[in-house]
């Protein structure tokens, strides 16, 4: 199922690091930040985190909270809370039904195997609980300036950032170019 702009924001509850329930109403009337990413101490996980560790100043300061939901336990997300000094709370969505009500848990393929997992994406609810943005398939790098500029647009009433605008279907690949035969040399 996917989530489109506009629509309400899936209805969740689950326990942060520290074990306190979190649920869709709990910032209600703030634009919140809920990305969802496979796991604690990995190496994309940890930068897309640190990026929004040293962003959080701003998406605060806009308005915003952030929450991160992957599918470890309260002690791992407390670690890597400590670990990286995160100042934003953690989800523990060990049964996957914040990822499932999102579209972010679904079948996935490395190395020629199949499996089910967190697909790494963002979704910017508005103060009205609705979806103001989201990122279905969420690149690490710069991800966190995307939010925020994002953010700032909706907040100002400005367009949206180009890059941030709606994914586009593919453009169709050009046809391949023919090679012409070299001419024939002529014999004397």
């Amino acid at each position: 199922m996917a989530l489109s702009v506009g629509q309400k924001a899936p209805a969740f509850s689950a326990k942060d690091q520290s074990g306190a329930t979190v649920t869709h109403t709990t910032n209600a009337g703030k634009y919140v930040v809920l990305y969802f990413y496979p796991r604690d101490n990995t190496p994309g996980c940890t930068v897309e985190a640190c990026a929004f560790r040293d962003d959080h100043a701003k998406l605060k300061a806009a308005g915003a909270v952030v929450l991160g939901v992957s599918p470890d336990s309260s002690k791992s997300h407390l670690g890597f809370i400590a670990k990286y000094d995160l100042p934003f709370q953690l989800l523990v969505d060990s049964d996957n039904a914040v990822s499932t009500a999102y579209g972010a848990w679904a079948e996935k393929s490395n190395y020629g195997r199949t499996y089910m997992g967190v697909v790494r994406s963002t979704f910017l609810i508005g103060p009205d609980g609705k979806l103001a943005h989201v990122w279905p398939k969420v690149k690490v790098k710069g991800h966190s300036d995307e939010v925020l500029a994002v953010l700032t647009a909706l907040k100002s009433g400005r367009p949206l950032p180009t890059d941030a605008a709606p994914a586009k279907a593919p453009k169709a690949k050009p046809a391949a170019k023919v090679k012409k035969a070299a001419p024939k040399k002529k014999s004397a």
